[in-house]
């Protein structure tokens, strides 16, 4: 029997391990396909939060993009806007510019016609200043030749005085004595 019982402990030992595996493979088997179950649920809660992120990321980022164009076509309104003022106030100027541009030069186009009117009225008194001038001249020139003539009529009748009898002095009387 000793022999026999290098067989026999050794495949009670055997049976008990099996068993014992058994139950526990069994158990193992229960816990992990608790633990899968689990984790499926986790994966799946995960999955859920995953997507609702994702979805709330996606709105998140539409409204963003939503208030970033709306922003940028304020901006980009403004700017216009500020563009087409400038040009507005640019364009009254040009014409207020314009218009004071076209009041001068009819200012000094009346000016011009003025000065030409005074220049042709300044050579015209010129001429006129200078013909007076010329008749005075030739009334000074008559004058002294008027007096030069008179000066030789008196010089001719003092002459023939003169010369004529009557004008002689009577000789002096003799002296008696």
């Amino acid at each position: 029997m000793k022999k026999w019982m290098y067989l026999i402990f050794p495949g009670i030992m055997l049976a008990l391990f099996l068993i014992v595996y058994t139950t526990h493979v069994k158990e193992a088997r229960e816990k992990e396909a608790k633990r899968q179950q689990v984790m499926m649920e986790k994966e799946r809660e995960a999955a859920e939060k995953k997507k609702q992120a994702e979805e709330t990321a996606a709105a998140d980022a539409r409204k963003r993009q939503q208030e970033r164009e709306a922003a940028d076509a304020k901006k980009e309104a403004d700017r216009r806007a500020k563009q087409e003022a400038a040009d507005k106030e640019l364009r009254d100027r040009i014409t207020e510019y314009r218009t004071k541009a076209d009041s001068f030069a009819k200012t000094a186009n009346e000016r011009e016609i003025e000065l030409d009117r005074l220049h042709k009225q300044r050579e015209q008194a010129t001429k006129e200043d200078l013909e007076l001038a010329k008749q005075v001249e030739l009334a000074e020139v008559a004058k002294q030749n008027a007096e030069m003539q008179q000066q030789h009529l008196v010089q001719m009748i003092a002459m023939r005085a003169d010369a004529s009898a009557m004008a002689q002095m009577p000789p002096p009387p003799p002296q008696g004595k």
